[in-house]
């Protein structure tokens, strides 16, 4: 394969990975505490394709597009009124830290609902965590209350905390689920101020997303374009050599 052609092919190939995290990103425009991602591109130098060498020493390089990962844009999504007491957005930085069974985990959907047996847990069935662990409520508790600072109480008196941390840098946040983070070093948050009945959407902008969607579609139609262009001026040489020999 000529190289024009693997270069086309290497660009098609990030630009599928680009549309796939686009789609990602418009499917979880609702999402509570959904976090949109954006594709890490990097040029990579290539020695040309030779039939039985790379000669790294003559030939002129030729760059190659590589996807180079992701990365998430962290920045809080809008927060929204539903008037649910087990509800809790967090107004500036930090991580809800809830129990899963691969560890603790860290998240910015506080979707909260309260188990049948009392625990305080996530849409996705895992603990939320309070300083002192999981938030088991007794039967008969009621008025749940959620300061600013994280104090929760109930008819019953204090219940103790809930658990937000913090990460020293972006990298040091992974993610493994829809919602859900990893990280290293998680220390508290400083001065996050919890808002109880209201939830953090996803901070997907539709519009912006699928503006990209278009023109990445565009590319990827353009370069295949090119491609086929490519190969019939490759097919032309050949039958007019052809036809001179």
């Amino acid at each position: 394969m000529e190289n024009a052609q693997l270069v086309g092919l290497s660009r098609q190939v990030t630009l599928r990975r680009e549309l796939d995290l686009i789609a990602n990103n418009v499917a979880n425009v609702d999402t509570m505490g959904f976090k949109a991602q954006t594709l890490l591109m990097k040029e990579q130098k290539l020695p040309p394709a030779r039939e039985n060498s790379f000669d790294r020493r003559s030939d002129r390089p030729v760059s190659f597009v590589l996807d180079d990962g992701n990365v998430y844009d962290l920045k809080p999504g809008q927060m929204v009124q539903t008037g649910n007491e087990t509800d809790v957005a967090i107004d500036g930085k930090g991580w809800f830290a809830v129990q899963t069974p691969q560890g603790e985990r860290y998240t910015r959907n506080g979707s909260f609902v309260i188990r049948a047996d009392g625990t305080l847990v996530t849409r996705d069935n895992n603990p939320v965590l309070t300083e002192a662990g999981p938030l088991v409520l007794q039967p008969g508790e009621a008025n749940l209350t959620i300061a600013g600072d994280g104090q929760i109480s109930t008819s019953q008196g204090a219940k103790g905390k809930l658990r937000v941390v913090d990460f020293a840098r972006q990298s040091d946040v992974k993610k493994v689920g829809e919602t859900l983070f990893e990280g290293q070093n998680p220390q508290a948050a400083t001065l996050p101020r919890l808002v109880q009945g209201q939830v953090e959407k996803s901070n997907v902008r539709a519009v912006v997303e699928m503006s990209r969607l278009i023109e990445v579609s565009r590319n990827y139609q353009a370069i295949a374009q090119w491609m086929s262009q490519t190969d019939d001026l490759r097919k032309n040489a050949i039958e007019k050599l052809a036809q001179v020999a």
